[in-house]
């Protein structure tokens, strides 16, 4: 515990919901950010679930160079979600200091996932230009992804000062970021690879993408601007939030901010945690399209029914968060769901290579799967929500010891963190596969070798646990329980009143 804090143990603890005023967001105002989620969805779902396959696939750009490509982006992405989040954290404008970078964002983020997509033939010709058109437009793609994500995250912890209901905000987002994946998923899986090009090959026919990437800049501007459109009546509250210590951006207040941050200990754990935890994402996300096509001998289809894992478990991820951090609080909430995050989701693959699954491209396989989906977004959901939620906690607790509110930072580093080792999880993962699976380009399901559907699960399996089990127990160093919140927000609430405390 911070020194600032280590004399309020004893203080007297406010009512359990915090109380303040504004600290209650109404539903529409929830309803609006969380929409926003919709279109980084969106905008996600093509990155991590097609563009390794088109590229590799269909395209015939290697493996490893693909997986560069996508780790140079993500690093890229890294790099800009801190220096994003200071620049909004002491933008002024009459708009407020998110609201701009909301409005700004959709159009040329969609604009560049339409591109990705489509390189011209004289591009598709040339491995290596083909390899710039990929580190290009996607380094451009996950910049201007940037511009709208970190701000709103900021925005979403500005809007109430309670412990509980920033849980509840918090949940909108993750509930809302399943809708728009979601949408993405039926909508490609039953209609677009599953029904019109279903004959053609469907997820390994090129021109089934052009719908598929129309429907997702089509989300991506709708969701984010009706976010941006929808909450602009809270502007005036937030500019009630603005850092007046007089400086504008420069380089060296963002290294100060950053540093300030990376001093915060409960901060560091989550930091940490994250690290290990995204290489288990990013394995996952790069390998998922390549398990349900290869490994398992899918259809596009079955493949369209396993969202329902997905649906189930973010529902009972978002009704469950808040009272389960009323009951366990966020430490051991975080901690237990990523344990279960990680074990579920290489659950049927590793019952798979230990011959407990059953035969590939049976409903009984997609039942089970569906299964074990819902424990795994159930968990993942939990652990999204309560790790946002707690960053909004930490926040309060910078405040109160340098007086600054540095809500961007705290979220564009958390996300540096994270991209920079998904970053790692997708380059490894797309090595893997070209040198230690050894898929080949233009594979057939049900063609390729027993050997190599093996060590296909293997990575994906066994392999791909091992960092989120090693976050879970780094997740238990975090200490920033309920009433010592109650007793931040009692102390930063004394001092804007003007009483002196401190």
């Amino acid at each position: 515990m911070d020194r600032k804090l280590s004399s309020v143990a004893e203080s007297p603890t406010p009512k359990e919901e915090g109380g303040s005023a504004g600290s209650s967001v109404a539903l529409r105002t929830k309803l609006y950010f969380g929409a926003g989620a919709g279109g980084e969805a969106a905008s996600m779902w093509t990155f991590n679930a097609l563009l390794l396959i088109f590229y590799q696939q269909i395209l015939g750009l290697p493996a490893g160079m693909a997986s560069i490509a996508l780790g140079i982006a993500i690093l890229a992405d890294a790099i800009t979600d801190p220096l994003i989040g200071a620049i909004s954290d002491r933008f002024r404008s009459r708009f407020g200091r998110r609201h701009p970078f909301l409005f700004l964002a959709p159009a040329p983020l969609a604009l560049c996932v339409f591109l990705i997509f489509h390189p011209p033939a004289f591009v598709v010709d040339s491995q290596t230009l083909l390899f710039a058109w990929l580190c290009t437009f996607t380094v451009l793609q996950r910049t201007f992804q940037t511009f709208y994500v970190v701000p709103h995250l900021a925005m979403g912890a500005e809007l109430s000062t309670d412990y509980i209901e920033r849980t509840r905000i918090m949940s909108f987002n993750n509930l809302f970021t399943l809708y728009g994946g979601m949408l993405m998923h039926v909508m490609v899986w039953f209609v677009i690879f599953g029904f019109f090009f279903a004959d053609q090959g469907g997820q390994l026919h090129r021109p089934a993408y052009t719908w598929t990437i129309l429907l997702a800049c089509t989300i991506i501007l709708v969701s984010i601007f009706a976010c941006a459109w929808g909450t602009r009546d809270q502007i005036p509250r937030l500019l009630d939030n603005q850092i007046e210590d007089g400086k504008q951006f420069s380089f060296v207040s963002f290294y100060s901010d950053i540093w300030s941050v990376l001093q915060n200990r409960n901060y560091l754990y989550l930091l940490v945690g994250l690290f290990f935890l995204s290489l288990t994402i990013g394995t996952h996300e790069t390998l998922a399209i390549f398990m349900g096509t290869f490994f398992w001998e899918l259809s596009p289809y079955q493949i369209g029914w396993l969202i329902i894992g997905g649906i189930i478990g973010t529902h009972v991820g978002f009704f469950f968060a808040a009272r389960l951090h009323r009951r366990f609080d966020k430490r051991l909430t975080i901690s237990v769901s990523a344990f279960g995050l990680s074990i579920f989701w290489s659950m049927v693959v590793n019952l798979t290579l230990l011959g407990f699954a059953p035969a590939n491209s049976s409903w009984a396989l997609v039942g089970m799967i569906i299964f074990f989906g819902i424990f795994s977004s159930g968990f993942g959901a939990v652990l999204n929500i309560s790790v946002m939620s707690a960053l909004a906690d930490i926040a309060d607790q910078q405040e109160l010891n340098t007086g600054l509110r540095l809500e961007g930072i705290f979220y564009s580093a958390r996300a540096f963190f994270a991209k920079a080792m998904n970053a790692v999880g997708h380059v490894v993962a797309g090595y893997a596969l070209e040198y230690y699976v050894m898929l080949p380009p233009g594979s057939v399901p049900g063609e390729v070798s027993e050997d190599v559907i093996f060590r296909l699960g293997v990575v994906d399996g066994p392999l791909a646990m091992i960092g989120g089990i090693i976050a879970g127990f780094v997740y238990f160093g975090y200490r920033l329980d309920k009433s010592t919140h109650q007793q931040i927000r009692r102390l930063l609430e004394a001092r804007a009143n003007g009483s002196g405390a401190s």
